[in-house]
């Protein structure tokens, strides 16, 4: 089973910022998840909520500021004076860290609240400016998003984040369409998701902080893990395996 850090390595590095992703980089394990926003100069920005307030000392949406005036908080001191100065990264400067590794590359589009026109585009320009293309899954609870990346990049992996569970989940992949299924650990044992394995789908399960759920997740043939806790994860399997 694979395994791939959560908003970097986020349990001891504040979550989407460059520390996260260097000690991520550092680790053998198969990849990286991050989310992206748009800021109102439209550049792409990694961060998970639409707001600034949890992660940062200052206050505000994400959409409603540029770049510049992003970069006047801290976001490394809400989770240690150690990372005091932390600046919020751009998609490009996150893919720089990753592009000599092996590592794949998961984005997910945080377009399910508020419309982030031709995100798309702008994420797959910044993938293929770095040669990347072919790295990456983007991923997204906005199944529109899935969809016109299926259109914009078909050969791109692309990926549906479901909270919550739907019948005949297999159908509804095809449909869309979409190369994988990213799903919550309590749907994870569900029938749906069950049937989806067993007929090929690739399933990753989000969010996986503790070793006790690793082994019904590999009885049932789960592809991948997200977790925040990536060392933890990879001292298990290897000593499972």
């Amino acid at each position: 089973m694979k395994i791939y850090a959560h908003r970097g390595y986020s349990a001891k590095y504040p979550e989407n910022t460059l520390a996260a992703f260097c000690a991520t980089a550092m680790l053998p394990i198969e990849g990286v998840e991050f989310d992206v926003h748009l800021t109102t100069d439209s550049r792409v920005v990694v961060i998970h909520d639409e707001k600034i307030d949890r992660t940062s000392n200052g206050s505000g949406y994400v959409k409603d500021m540029t770049l510049n005036e992003l970069r006047q908080y801290d976001y490394g001191s809400w989770f240690s004076k150690e990372f005091a100065g932390e600046a919020i990264p751009t998609l490009a400067e996150v893919l720089e860290v990753f592009k000599d590794t092996h590592h794949h590359i998961n984005i997910e589009l945080k377009s399910d609240v508020f419309v982030y026109a031709g995100m798309e585009e702008m994420v797959l320009s910044e993938v293929k400016a770095q040669g990347m293309l072919d790295r990456v899954v983007i991923s997204s609870f906005d199944h529109e998003a899935v969809n016109r990346i299926s259109k914009l990049a078909p050969d791109v992996e692309n990926a549906a984040l479901f909270v919550n569970m739907i019948l005949d989940v297999a159908k509804y992949q095809e449909k869309l369409p979409a190369k994988a299924l990213h799903v919550s650990l309590p749907t994870a044992v569900r029938k749906p998701v069950l049937d989806a394995i067993s007929e090929g789908s690739i399933v990753r399960v989000w969010t996986v902080n503790e070793t006790k759920y690793l082994e019904p997740l590999l009885h049932i043939g789960v592809d991948a893990i997200f977790t925040d806790e990536p060392e933890k994860m990879l001292e298990y399997l290897t000593k499972r395996a």
